[in-house]
């Protein structure tokens, strides 16, 4: 005997896509549904999908991050993350071109998965320098100190609100991804100006670097002042 039907009862909805945001320190994902007065659409992509299409970009992530490290090494740190920056920028302007339901959902999902590869690959681009001009920008005695806050800070400040403001800029915009788009060019604009003003580390010598933290400290101490 079939059930009698619930007015109060809302059947769960499948998930669908809706947005992707991937960048330096920048990456969220917003989970729609399928109800009929879900606004905005999504990009008709399921979940389970997306995820294999997130593990695809995952893996440009985890061989540009070791690239982009060698490229550090021979064309400087500062100067790759500027160019690496720059594009970062174009690429938060390109969203719109990326992430739009098409009529085919498989050039949908094309569209999307080279999305993801281009964002993962620029974020990997931006792990290998930042690992070594983090650290080369205080000095020796206090080097360890100042990456840890400076890294951490920025994570919760920047990368842990970012979700948050990603989706509210989506769903500000009814599912359009230009107002997501200019939030990370936004953050890459500031970026690159933080760049700018900073110093290139690649050539400093650190032995010597070293040994003037070593003989400023004893100076200190010798006069009394705490180190």
């Amino acid at each position: 005997m079939p059930q009698p039907r619930h007015p109060n009862r809302v059947n769960k909805p499948k998930p669908t896509t809706q947005n992707a945001v991937s960048g330096p320190h920048v990456r969220s994902q917003a989970y729609g549904t399928t109800a009929q007065d879900a606004k905005p659409a999504g990009l008709g992509i399921t979940y389970t999908h997306f995820v294999l299409m997130q593990i695809i970009g995952v893996v440009f992530f985890a061989i540009f991050t070791a690239v982009s490290g060698v490229m550090a090494d021979q064309l400087g740190r500062r100067r790759l993350l500027l160019w690496i920056s720059a594009l970062i920028a174009v690429f938060g302007l390109a969203f719109p071109i990326f992430l739009t339901m098409r009529t085919e959902l498989m050039f949908t999902g094309a569209m999307t998965q080279s999305f993801l590869i281009i964002g993962f690959t620029l974020m990997g681009l931006t792990f290998g320098p930042m690992g070594a001009i983090l650290p080369e920008l205080f000095p020796t005695n206090v080097r360890y100190t100042g990456s840890a806050i400076a890294y951490n800070v920025s994570s919760i400040l920047g990368a842990a609100l970012a979700p948050f403001i990603a989706v509210a800029l989506w769903a500000d915009a009814d599912g359009s991804t230009h107002t997501v788009g200019w939030y990370l060019a936004g953050s890459a604009a500031l970026t690159f100006i933080a760049l700018w003003i900073t110093r290139e580390t690649k050539d400093v010598n650190y032995d010597q670097a070293s040994a003037d933290d070593i003989a400023l400290s004893e100076a200190m101490e010798a006069e009394g002042l705490q180190v």
